[in-house]
């Protein structure tokens, strides 16, 4: 472990579905393949609108035979669970709040908890009533794990993912968000479309070199010319969405 390690506790909203019908039903409705998943094992995934838009970018971890845990970003769990509730018919689940906390490790060189949920970037996150900070690395700040973000080149919702109008392919995250292999769910005619003809989105989220005093929000220039459109920056490092025509 070096001195790069670092923790900081971050707010997520947190709920809980568990019932004999949960694997089934959330299986339906993710953009992830849930049946592979182990008690302890936990995946990235999308729930989508029926056009294939992003509503909310989540974590799901299987704690129990019959129960997962899912979270996300701060602020958005109110639509995580409205969303899961509006095909609820005749399910035997219930989706219940948790009034949990979260701690994200990053920079960290060595083996992760058991069971601790998959986290962005080379570290892991914990979750739960009370998580303790592991022993021997350092509180880190904000600005790090912006840094740490950026670099990882991970989305936040309300940031990179805007719900109602993000396409999961904007993202570049849908070789750990998206199983291409699993049935049906709700959105996936869109995704399967552009994964099979090999369609790029219109636009696509990169890490960047940025010059000083960029801000969120500020055009990504190349020789002068706008090719694309800067939403987070750490110093003079960015991601940013940008035009299909400027990728490399």
């Amino acid at each position: 472990m070096t001195d790069a390690a670092f923790w900081v506790p971050v707010d997520r909203d947190v709920v809980r579905v568990h019932g004999p019908d949960a694997l089934t039903y959330l299986h339906s409705q993710l953009s992830q393949d849930l049946r592979p998943l182990a008690v302890g094992q936990s995946a990235w995934a999308f729930v989508l609108q029926p056009t294939g838009k992003v509503d909310v970018l989540l974590r799901v971890w299987r704690t129990e035979e019959e129960a997962f845990v899912l979270d996300t970003d701060a602020g958005f769990g109110a639509a995580m669970v409205a969303r899961l509730q509006r095909f609820k018919i005749r399910v035997k689940a219930d989706i219940e709040s948790l009034d949990w906390s979260s701690i994200v490790v990053r920079g960290f060189d060595g083996a992760a908890p058991e069971g601790a949920p998959i986290g962005w970037g080379d570290g892991f996150d914990l979750l739960g009533p009370t998580p303790t900070p592991p022993d021997g690395v350092r509180a880190g700040s904000s600005e790090e794990l912006l840094a740490a973000r950026v670099e990882a080149g991970w989305p936040a919702m309300g940031i990179e993912v805007i719900p109602g109008e993000t396409v999961p392919g904007e993202l570049a995250i849908s070789d750990r968000a998206v199983s291409f292999t699993k049935g049906c769910y709700p959105g996936q005619e869109l995704v399967e479309r552009m994964d099979s003809r090999g369609v790029i989105a219109p636009r696509v989220l990169q890490v960047v070199d940025v010059p000083p005093g960029t801000v969120a929000g500020d055009p990504l220039l190349r020789d002068g010319e706008p090719i694309g459109t800067v939403t987070s920056v750490a110093g003079e490092r960015a991601l940013a969405l940008v035009k299909r025509s400027a990728l490399a």
